[in-house]
C-alpha cells in the first residue's frame, strides 16, 4: 500500500465527515447490543506473524491491542460498525491491516514481487486473507492453475490462503473491494482501490446461521467481520434454550442433553446439545432379521438386518424355491414365468411351463461377442458365448504406422517412438506407438524462481513459474519475536522490536527474584536487590548485590547471521562480602537458657555461666552435674553429635562425670528382662534367660533362650513349640482324643474320627463295632447333638432291638415286680440331717475332711499372700523408675528447646 494512507486517514476524517455520517445514517441499524456483551476479539500472537499477511506488519502487542482507536483512518472505516457492535467488536484483523498499511510503503505483489501502486488495477482475496495482487498476475495465475496443471482442474487457489475459486470466478475487470464500482479512480482521501462507500456485502457466511444483515464497514479488503447485530431469542441447536446473542454466533450449544427423538422413533438423543443431525441410536437390544429366523444382539440403528441363510421359500408358481437371501414379505413371482424363448431369443414358446426347459432352435446364435463388433457363429446354445473373438482381421496399430492380420482379441502395437512435444513444449513424448494423446510431462521444471534462492519443483510446464512457496523468518536478537516474509523479499526487511524478556541469564544469585527486562543489546542493567549471600556464620549479607555480571550481547546486525563460535566474552567477577555485623546472642559454654550475651557476630566468644553443666554423659542416658564448663571431646565421640564442644587443645576443657547407674535400655528384640550390665553406650548383650512355652496340645513344656525365641517369626515359633507326639486334646463331638500330631488351632479330625466304638441297642443286649464318624453321622441324622450324649451312653441306642431283647425285657419285668413287692414289705429307713442337693449315693453318709486337704488349703493361702506381696513390691519399683524416667525426659526436652532457640551453640 502507498504511503498516502496516512494522509488518507487524516483526510477521511477532516474533508469528508458528512459522507461517512450520511452513509451510516442511511444504513438500517440493528437494535443496540445491550442485552449481551460483545464477544472478545481473538488474541493475536505477535511472536509469529507473516509479512505476506497485512496483519503481520506490526510486531508490538501493545499496538495491536488498540488499533481501532489509535488511527483515524481505521476509525473512519469502522465507525458505523462500532456504533452498533460496541468497543468489544472482533475487528482485530481489519484494524491491524489498516493500521499497518498506513505505516508501510507499497506492499509487494506475492506473484511478481513488484510494489502495488494506488493506480494499478488489483484483485483482493475475500475468503480469509487480506492479500492484494496485480490483476494481470492473478489472471495468469488462475489460467496456469486451472489448465496448465498435470491434471486439468476446474478450480484455482489463492496464492496466499489457497482458497479454491471456480474457473468461472477468474477476475476479468478491475473493481473495488466490495465490487460495486468498476475501475475506481484513485482518491488521496480514501483507501486506495476502494470506492469509499459502505461495503454492503452479505454477512451470511454460513447458510445455517440465519443471518440476513450486510456489512456496515466502508469498502475494505479481505473478509467482512462477524455480524454485530443482537438476536433477542436465539435458539440453541436442540431448541430447548433461548437467550440473546450476537447474530454471527446465534447458533450455539446450551450444554444440556439434546433429547430429540432419534430416527428409530423409540429412543431420544443422549448427546449434549449439538449441531447437525443426531448420531445413530446406540441402544443395544435383541432384534430379529427380516425373515424372523435369527435373533442377534445389535445396536438400535442396526435392528433391520439380513441373516446369512437363503430364503428357500416356495414361489407363486409352486414349483421353484426362492434363491434370494433373507428378506421380508412374500417371495414374489417366479422369474421363469411369462414369455419364454430359445437361448438365442429367435423362437417364442408362449405356453411353456416354468419348470420346462426351452428347446434350442437350431439356427445360428448371432449374439454380440465381447469385442463388440462380431457375432457368435455357433448354433443356438445354452450358457454364455465365448468371450474371446478369434476371427482374423486386418488391424492398424495406435499410431497408424503398421497394419497386420491378427485375431480380433489381440492388440497390435508397433515399436516406433512418438516424437511430438508434450504440454511443456520442452520434452518429447518418447512413448511407443503413441495415438496422439501424449501424457503430461513427468519431468521436473528445475528452473530458478524469482526469489533467486530456490528452483521450481513443479512438473515441467509452459510460461512463468509460480512464486516461491517458502517463507523466510526475520527474528530479533534473542529469536523469540519473529515474522515471516516471502522468500526473496528478506533483503529489505528490518528485524522486529522485541517485547520479550532478556534471554541472558544472570550470574548472581538473584536469577529468579530480579525484575525481568526486555530483550536488548549490550550489557544487562545491574542488579538492584540485596545480596542475600549466606556468610560462614550463618547470616545473610545485607549489602547491595555485588555478584558477577553476565557478558554483554553481540552488536546488532540487520541481517540474521550465524553465531560466531570462536568469539567469547568473559564475565566480570564479583567482590567478596564484608564481615558480618549482625548483633547476636552468644550462649555460655553449657548452652544454658537466660545466660546469653549480645555482641557482633564477627567478634562473638563463648563464656562460662553460674549454672550446672547439664550436658548428656557418655552413656547417652544421664546428664552432667558439674558447673558450666568447656566440654572435652572424647575419642569415642559419635558422629553427628549436636552438643557444642571444643577440642582437647583448649586449656579450659574438662571431661564430664562418669555414670554409675545400671543399664535402663530396651533390648533388641524387645523382651521383659533387664540388661545385667551397668549404664553403657554400646548395644546390650543378647538375653540368655530361659523362656518356658507349652506345646500346642499341652502335653509338655519347652524351654528356649529369650533371644532365640524372640528372633523367630510367628510361623517359626509355632513350629518349634510342636512336641512331635500325638495330640492330647479331646475332640469336641466324641469322647476320643485327636489322632493328629501336635498342632496349633482346631483339630482337623473333628468330624472324621476313625476310632472304633461299641454301639448297643436300647437294652444293651446287642453289640456292634462302628467307626466314631459313623456314630456321629447317625446321631445327627436322628436329630441329637453328640455333645449332649454322656460318655458312658455314647453309642447306646443306635441299634434296633431284636427278639432276644424282648425275652430279656420280660424276665426283667418279672424280677422288677418281685423286687417292688419286697420293698413294700420292708420298713423305710429315715435319713436325718441330709442336704437336699446332695447326691442320692451320698445321703446318710458323714462328710470327712482328710489331713492332705487341710495342708493343701493352708499352702494355697500362703502362696496367695506371697503373690500379692510380690505384685505390690513390683508396682512400687516401677513407680520409682517411672519418676526417674520422667525427670530425664523433662531435662532432655528442656535441652532441645534451648538448642532450637540458640542454634549458634552447635558450632562450639
Amino acid at each position: 500500500m502507498p504511503s498516502s494512507y496516512a494522509a488518507a486517514a487524516a483526510g477521511s476524517s477532516s474533508r469528508k465527515p458528512n459522507r461517512t455520517s450520511n452513509v451510516a445514517a442511511s444504513t438500517p441499524r440493528p437494535p443496540a447490543p445491550s442485552p449481551s456483551p460483545a464477544p472478545a476479539p481473538p488474541a493475536v500472537n505477535p511472536s509469529v506473524i507473516s509479512d505476506s499477511d497485512p496483519s503481520s506488519y506490526s510486531s508490538s502487542s501493545a499496538d495491536e491491542a488498540d488499533l481501532t482507536a489509535s488511527d483515524s483512518a481505521t476509525a473512519s472505516v469502522v465507525s458505523a460498525y462500532l456504533s452498533v457492535a460496541g468497543e468489544g467488536a472482533d475487528l482485530s484483523k481489519v484494524g491491524i491491516f489498516l493500521s499497518s498499511a498506513a505505516r508501510r510503503r507499497s506492499p509487494p505483489c506475492l506473484i511478481c514481487f513488484d510494489p502495488i501502486r494506488p493506480s494499478d488495477p488489483v484483485w483482493s482475496c475475500s475468503s480469509s486473507s487480506f492479500a492484494i495482487f496485480h490483476l494481470p498476475c492473478i489472471q495468469s495465475w488462475a489460467h496456469q492453475s486451472a489448465s496448465v496443471a498435470a491434471v486439468p482442474c476446474p478450480t484455482w487457489g489463492c496464492p496466499k490462503c489457497r482458497f479454491a475459486y471456480p474457473k468461472s470466478g477468474t477476475p476479468s475487470s478491475y473493481v473495488c473491494f466490495c465490487s460495486k464500482t468498476v475501475d475506481p479512480a484513485p482518491d488521496p482521501w480514501i483507501l486506495p482501490h476502494s470506492c469509499g462507500d459502505v461495503c454492503g456485502r452479505s454477512l451470511d457466511a454460513n447458510l445455517n446461521s440465519g443471518c440476513e444483515h450486510t456489512c456496515l464497514l466502508l469498502c475494505h479488503p479481505g473478509p467482512c467481520p462477524p455480524c454485530p447485530a443482537v438476536v433477542p431469542n436465539a435458539r440453541c441447536f436442540c431448541g430447548a434454550h433461548r437467550e440473546p446473542r450476537r447474530c454471527a454466533h446465534q447458533r450455539y450449544s446450551c450444554g444440556r442433553k439434546c433429547n430429540k427423538r432419534l430416527s428409530c422413533g423409540l429412543h431420544r438423543c443422549p448427546v449434549d446439545c449439538h449441531d447437525g443431525p443426531c448420531p445413530p441410536c446406540a441402544v443395544r437390544g435383541s432384534h430379529k432379521c427380516e425373515c424372523g429366523e435369527t435373533t442377534e444382539e445389535k445396536l438400535c440403528f442396526e435392528r433391520i438386518f439380513q441373516c446369512k441363510r437363503e430364503c428357500g421359500g416356495m414361489l407363486d408358481c409352486g414349483k421353484h424355491r426362492c434363491e434370494r437371501g433373507c428378506h421380508g414379505g412374500k417371495c414374489g413371482e417366479c422369474p421363469l414365468r411369462g414369455r419364454r424363448t430359445c437361448p438365442c431369443g429367435k423362437n417364442d414358446y408362449p405356453r411353456l411351463e416354468c419348470d420346462a426347459e426351452a428347446a434350442t432352435c437350431g439356427s445360428t446364435c448371432e449374439k454380440v461377442l465381447g469385442c463388440g463388433r462380431h457375432r457368435c457363429p455357433e448354433r443356438c446354445h445354452r450358457g454364455p458365448c465365448d468371450e474371446t473373438c478369434r476371427l482374423v482381421i486386418t488391424k492398424a496399430c495406435r499410431c497408424g504406422g503398421l497394419k497386420k492380420e491378427v485375431p480380433c482379441y489381440q492388440e497390435l502395437t508397433c515399436e516406433r517412438k512418438c516424437q511430438r512435444s508434450r504440454n511443456c513444449g520442452r520434452h518429447a513424448c518418447k512413448r511407443r506407438c503413441c495415438a496422439g494423446d501424449c501424457p503430461p510431462c513427468s519431468e521436473t521444471c528445475d528452473r530458478k524462481l524469482r526469489c533467486g534462492n530456490h528452483k521450481c519443483l513443479s512438473p515441467c510446464h509452459r510460461g512463468v513459474c509460480s512464486p516461491c512457496p517458502l517463507m523466510k523468518t526475520i527474528s530479533c536478537a534473542c529469536g523469540k519475536t519473529c515474522f515471516e516474509v516471502p522468500c526473496g523479499t528478506e533483503k529489505n526487511q528490518k528485524p522486529p522490536k522485541c517485547s520479550k524478556k532478556c534471554s541472558i541469564p544472570r550470574l548472581c544469585r538473584h536469577k529468579l527474584e530480579c525484575r525481568p527486562h526486555k530483550c536488548h543489546y549490550g550489557a544487562c542493567p545491574p542488579c538492584k536487590l540485596t545480596c542475600g549471600e549466606e556468610l560462614s556464620c550463618g547470616h545473610t549479607c545485607k549489602e547491595r548485590c555485588h555478584g558477577p555480571i553476565s557478558p554483554p550481547n553481540p552488536e546488532f546486525t540487520l541481517k540474521p547471521t550465524k553465531k560466531k563460535m570462536g568469539k567469547h566474552i568473559e564475565c566480570t567477577p564479583g567482590t567478596p562480602c564484608p564481615p558480618c555485623k549482625e548483633v547476636v546472642l552468644v550462649p555460655c559454654f553449657g548452652q544454658h537458657l537466660g545466660q546469653e550475651r549480645a555482641m557482633p557476630c564477627c567478634k562473638w566468644r563463648p563464656f562460662p555461666c553460674e549454672n550446672l553443666c547439664g550436658n548428656p554423659l557418655l552413656c547417652g542416658n544421664h546428664y552432667c552435674t558439674k558447673s558450666c564448663h568447656v566440654l572435652e571431646v572424647p575419642l569415642n565421640q559419635p558422629e553427628g553429635d549436636c552438643i557444642a564442644s571444643i577440642s582437647k587443645a583448649n586449656a579450659l576443657a574438662e571431661p564430664c562425670e562418669q555414670c554409675n547407674l545400671p543399664c535402663q535400655r530396651v533390648r533388641e528384640p524387645p523382651c521383659s528382662h533387664r540388661c545385667p550390665l551397668p549404664c553403657h553406650l554400646s548395644d546390650c548383650p543378647s538375653c540368655k534367660v530361659l523362656v518356658k512355652r507349652p506345646c500346642h496340645c499341652g502335653a509338655m513344656v519347652h524351654a528356649f533362650e529369650c533371644v532365640y525365641f524372640n528372633y523367630l517369626n510367628a510361623k517359626e515359633q509355632i513350629k518349634v513349640r510342636t512336641c512331635g507326639g500325638p495330640c492330647h486334646r479331646k475332640l469336641p463331638n466324641c469322647p476320643h482324643l485327636c489322632s493328629e500330631v501336635c498342632h496349633p488351632g482346631i483339630c482337623p479330625s473333628v468330624d472324621q474320627c476313625m476310632k472304633k466304638v461299641n454301639t448297643r441297642c436300647a437294652c444293651s443286649t446287642l453289640k456292634q463295632e462302628w467307626l466314631c464318624q459313623d456314630v456321629l453321622k447317625e446321631y445327627r441324622k436322628s436329630g441329637h447333638d453328640p455333645k449332649e450324649v454322656p460318655k458312658s451312653q455314647f453309642g447306646v441306642g443306635l441299634l434296633a432291638c431284636g427278639e432276644d431283647c424282648k425275652k430279656k425285657l420280660k424276665a426283667l419285668d418279672s424280677e422288677l415286680h418281685l423286687r417292688k413287692s419286697q420293698e413294700n414289705k420292708s420298713p423305710a429307713v429315715e435319713v436325718v440331717n441330709v442336704p437336699k442337693r446332695r447326691k442320692r449315693r451320698d445321703r446318710g453318709q458323714e462328710v470327712k475332711i482328710s489331713k492332705f486337704q487341710e495342708v493343701k488349703t493352708y499352702a494355697l493361702r500362703v502362696l496367695l499372700i506371697i503373690l500379692l506381696s510380690i505384685i505390690v513390691a513390683a508396682g512400687l519399683y516401677l513407680l520409682w523408675k517411672g519418676i526417674f524416667w520422667l525427670s530425664d525426659w523433662m531435662n532432655e526436652m528442656e535441652e532441645q528447646r534451648a538448642r532450637q532457640r540458640h542454634p549458634r551453640g552447635a558450632m562450639l
